[in-house]
């Protein structure tokens, strides 16, 4: 007598319905699927290494007002983001969303804007780890020096320690991330009440919340339109909460998990990130200071903890702030690997196979290191570059890309109205209003951070000077260019979308 079949999950029979079997070992909770999001978001990482991008576009302004007002319009992203992920939670995240409500050009161009994104992201996470990481190992005496060529280094062992830690299995990723979330809220903690109690001076609430920095040389608009330029910061911040979607397939009670990780995440991030922004606000010691390249070394935050603060509680507060850098960066490369690993499993990357094969302890190794190495490439590029240039081009880059991808299927989410077919959570009748104002939050950014900040970057400026280019459309339009020719040229005679290889499932689970 044949011994009769294990049971199947809900989680095993949705994914089923979506047309997948469960080849990832589904052993997260919902907490480690908030985690991993809480991680990538990771305030002690782009609220900390971005805050120069804020400082010096709007001033102290944009970190009392920017922060908030971006929090909100990212909460309704956030919030369309989740309904769609408790419909539709598999790894594919974004880009299955696309292809299941659009079509096969939905998913293509979302899948690859995703994937281009969170390479380019990881390489940024991981390259601003390098640098905390040099100036901890240079005070505590064991470090290369703090040069290029030595955060170089640095960044190469990080990202091998981070494929490494990856390939190790699933189980580890879960407790790595879960002991993230708790760093990251006790970090900030301990962040505020040293910034508060042991820093030397503090800025009064009128220069927190009303001093202005115009460092716009566009010829318009003044402190406002740098105030506008200066939300990147937040926003840069506000990214990588699909990764709660990416790991869906390894995660319990999915379709109500996957919502609740993006939207907690994202509330979380807002409080802990605010109360974190202006600590080290009040805590300036010199705004001209603080802003003048030759003495904050192109990071603000460093030279505020180093000035403000006696040796041993900068350094303590530097520890932190690296060690949640670099749990960031695991993170990134892990939810990364899940959406090459979905992505190719539909047959859309060269060598799909490969990437998304899994090994004996059920992870997509070789996805993982498409990753890292991808990200290696990208970062190759940093030393030859200038840095403030690259930094923020790299940033806009990445922030108008993943909210491409975010805005795609909400889009298409709100075309398909009423026929829509929900999930457990969802958003009633509020998925109208909600998602059409997080769509036009969304133009709205992608347009702003495709704006020169100084007309030297103009071509037909007669003090025009690369150095001060924005390097963010030329980018994106050399993106697009090449995903759309690819698309017209060859995909479109290939890619169909999710594969669903529905006939393998019947016979498994005996439907």
């Amino acid at each position: 007598m044949n011994a009769a079949p294990p049971p199947v999950s809900d989680d095993e029979r949705r994914l089923a319905e979506m047309g997948y079997k469960q080849d990832l070992e589904r052993s997260w909770s919902g907490f480690s699927n908030f985690a991993i999001s809480f991680s990538i978001v990771s305030i002690l990482t782009g609220g900390l290494a971005s805050y120069g991008v804020g400082l010096a576009n709007g001033g102290p302004i944009t970190m009392a007002w920017g922060w908030p007002l971006v929090s909100v319009m990212v909460l309704l992203v956030g919030l369309a983001m989740a309904e769609l992920g408790s419909a539709y939670p598999t790894s594919g995240g974004l880009y299955w969303w696309a292809s299941e409500l659009g079509g096969p050009v939905w998913g293509w161009f979302t899948g690859w804007f995703n994937l281009i994104g969170q390479v380019a992201v990881t390489a940024a996470i991981d390259y601003g780890a390098a640098i905390f990481t040099t100036v901890v190992l240079d005070v505590i005496g064991i470090g290369l020096g703090t040069d290029r060529t030595a955060i170089f280094i640095v960044y190469i062992v990080i990202l091998v320690l981070h494929a490494t830690l990856n390939i190790l299995g699933p189980r580890l990723s879960a407790t790595i991330n879960n002991v993230s979330a708790w760093w990251h809220v006790v970090g900030v903690l301990i962040f505020v009440v040293v910034l508060a109690f042991f820093a030397k001076d503090h800025q009064s609430v009128s220069f927190v919340f009303t001093q202005t920095v115009d460092n716009s040389g566009v010829g318009f608009g003044g402190v406002g339109f740098s105030f506008l330029l200066g939300l990147l910061h937040a926003q840069y911040t506000f990214t990588g909460y699909d990764a709660s979607a990416h790991m869906s397939e390894e995660t319990s009670g999915a379709s109500e998990a996957v919502a609740k990780g993006v939207i907690n995440t994202i509330l979380v991030s807002a409080v802990f990130g605010y109360i974190l922004i202006l600590a080290v606000t009040f805590a300036i010691p010199n705004l001209d200071d603080a802003l003048d390249p030759t003495k904050n070394s192109g990071y603000p935050v460093i030279y505020i903890l180093d000035t403000a603060l006696n040796s041993g509680w900068s350094t303590t507060l530097l520890v932190i702030a690296a060690a949640a850098q670099l749990f960031c960066g695991y993170a990134s490369v892990t939810s990364a690997s899940r959406m090459l690993y979905a992505f190719s499993r539909d047959g859309a990357v060269p060598g799909s196979k490969i990437w998304s094969s899994l090994s004996s302890k059920r992870v997509p190794v070789n996805a993982v290191l498409f990753i890292v190495f991808f990200a290696f490439l990208l970062s190759m590029l940093v030393p030859a570059a200038n840095a403030p240039t690259a930094y923020y081009a790299a940033t806009s880059v990445a922030v108008i890309g993943l909210y491409i991808a975010y805005g795609i299927p909400i889009l298409l989410r709100l075309r398909h109205g009423e026929n829509f077919k929900n999930g457990p959570w969802n958003l009633g009748r509020w998925y109208r209003p909600i998602g059409i104002v997080a769509l036009l939050w969304i133009a709205f950014i992608s347009v702003l951070f495709i704006i020169p900040t100084d007309d030297k970057g103009l071509p037909w400026n007669d003090e025009f000077n690369w150095n001060f280019v924005n390097y963010a459309p030329i980018t994106l339009v050399a993106v697009v260019g090449a995903i759309g020719v690819w698309w017209f040229a060859s995909a479109r005679t290939w890619f169909t979308g999710p594969k669903r290889p529905v006939a393998e499932l019947e016979r498994e689970l005996g439907d």
